[in-house]
């Protein structure tokens, strides 16, 4: 905890700064949200199309879903989402005029979440 998925157009895979995101994100999840740093994980998963409306040129969507164990207020799942987007404005810089279109969510984890250490 937390898990961290990225779902980004491929349009945006060389304008997106993924490792400094990455870790930029780890910090204000354990600041805000009280995390321990190496329980942090982030995947990226590339989206080969993407359409927005009617439309399949010109856009590009990230989109960053934070599963964190209940017990988070809303005051704090705000805060995180407010950070995301901020650092999303930080490293992502679409080219070519495409539109970005950007959002997050923090959800909590469903009770019967278990991990697997070692």
């Amino acid at each position: 905890m937390p898990q961290i998925t990225v779902d980004y157009s491929a349009t945006l895979a060389d304008d997106f700064d993924r490792p400094a995101f990455a870790r930029a994100l780890h910090t204000a999840v354990v600041e805000i949200a009280a995390a321990k740093p190496p329980a942090c994980k982030t995947q990226f998963r590339r989206a080969e199309d993407t359409a927005v409306g009617d439309e399949t040129e010109g856009h590009a969507v990230v989109h960053v879903t934070l599963g964190l164990l209940a017990g988070r207020g809303e005051d704090t799942k705000a805060r995180l989402t407010e950070a995301v987007l901020e650092l999303l404005r930080k490293h992502v810089k679409p080219a070519g005029g495409l539109a970005l279109h950007a959002s997050a969510e923090v959800r909590d984890l469903d009770p019967s979440y278990r991990k697997l250490d070692g």
